[in-house]
């Protein structure tokens, strides 16, 4: 542990004895589902049991030395007491600490506070870990949020650097560590240990994903998401639709593993995708690529190959219609993936009573138990820290 990362501890569990705030207190809690992080981790589960050994540590033989030399210069950056802000153990709560809502108070350094040098760190810590499509798409979300807030007329809630950044643990080539950006329609979660990667749970989304005015006109995001999986659901067989749809009508918001959301019950649903022909296996595949992808490339292949192990257990389930400009959720479903992607209901500028191809919000996520890498955390603490 660096001498800097021991001073912060040790700094924050003095201010945490002598404060002792709850979760909710810490977080500036609004209601909603703070409460459940005061509930021991479990992960998403399938009839509400964790699968065991689905996941082990193993070398991937893709180095991690770039994100940890991007985290360290980062950090060698800040000062003092924003580093006290920034750095947290490894196992904190922190993780779990996230939302995509606009009101929810923050902890880490934000980038609306960042000088230029540090600001073009923390790109550079995304740039290390992201591929070159996740760190411009990330870069576009936030570029949407502040045409939000040029369409709302709203500053304080919305804007392209009202997002922050927090280090868990110390970053290191053989320890477990890992960072989080948090904000508006962006929360990446990406937990190492050597030279793995788990970047689960991922939160993506934009209101608009289409800047058709002011600063960043011709922004656009998302429509990868979109378009894949309406090419896959369409190149399923009048069967296979039946078996896939959930409902044919889709009257609000059906995203279900969002914020809060850690310790779910989700059980398989739709169409199981044992039976698909070789080419929509592929449509399935490219649809998931669109989420994995924004992963260094090297990482993604890995989580892919993942993916592809557990095909035939992978299910799909789909919400609404099939046509050009239909709203619609689809859900992707496996031991080792939950992907999420939904059209949702306007916020702001404007509120609306149906859901809009101009609010989507998009979630991944790794079922049972390995959320935050917290299953290749629990092996690798067993393994060193009895």
């Amino acid at each position: 542990m660096s001498q800097r990362l021991f001073c912060v501890m040790f700094v924050a569990l003095v201010v945490t004895q002598t404060s002792s705030p709850s979760v909710a207190q810490r977080r500036g809690g609004r209601g909603g589902g703070e409460q459940s992080l005061s509930e021991p981790f479990r992960g998403v589960t399938a009839g509400g049991k964790i699968e065991p050994d689905l996941f082990r540590i193993e070398s991937t033989g893709v180095s991690t030395q770039p994100v940890v030399d991007a985290a360290n210069a980062l950090l060698k950056k800040l000062s003092d007491e924003q580093a006290l802000r920034t750095m947290f153990p490894v196992d904190d709560i922190e993780w779990r600490s996230w939302d995509n809502r606009h009101f929810y108070r923050r902890r880490g350094v934000g980038f609306d506070e960042m000088t230029p040098d540090q600001r073009e760190l923390a790109f550079g810590l995304l740039k290390a870990s992201l591929s070159a499509e996740g760190l411009k798409k990330s870069q576009d979300i936030m570029k949407l949020n502040g045409t939000l807030a040029e369409l709302a007329d709203n500053y304080e809630e919305y804007g392209e650097w009202l997002y922050w950044i927090t280090i868990m643990g110390d970053p290191s080539s053989t320890k477990p560590w890992g960072w989080q950006i948090d904000g508006h329609h962006l929360i990446i979660n990406y937990f190492v240990l050597g030279d793995q990667v788990v970047m689960s749970p991922v939160f993506t989304g934009s209101e608009p994903v289409h800047a058709t005015s002011g600063k960043f006109k011709g922004t656009i995001v998302m429509q990868g998401e979109q378009d894949t999986g309406l090419a896959f659901m369409r190149s399923l067989d009048a069967a296979q639709q039946k078996q896939a749809v959930l409902s044919e009508v889709k009257s609000g918001n059906n995203a279900l593993a969002q914020a809060y959301r850690d310790n779910i019950n989700l059980d398989y649903a739709g169409l199981k995708c044992d039976s698909l022909t070789p080419a929509q296996k592929k449509g399935l595949l490219a649809t998931v690529r669109e989420f994995v992808g924004v992963m260094d490339d090297g990482h993604a292949a890995v989580k892919m190959a993942e993916v592809e192990q557990h095909l035939d257990r992978t299910w799909f389930a789909w919400v609404g219609d099939t046509q050009d400009d239909s709203v619609f959720y689809y859900r992707i479903h496996s031991p080792v993936l939950l992907i999420e992607f939904d059209h949702e209901r306007r916020v702001a500028p404007f509120r609306s009573g149906e859901p809009s191809r101009d609010h989507i919000h998009a979630v991944l996520r790794t079922p049972n138990g390995n959320d935050y890498g917290k299953d290749l955390l629990r092996q690798h603490l067993e393994q060193h820290h009895k």
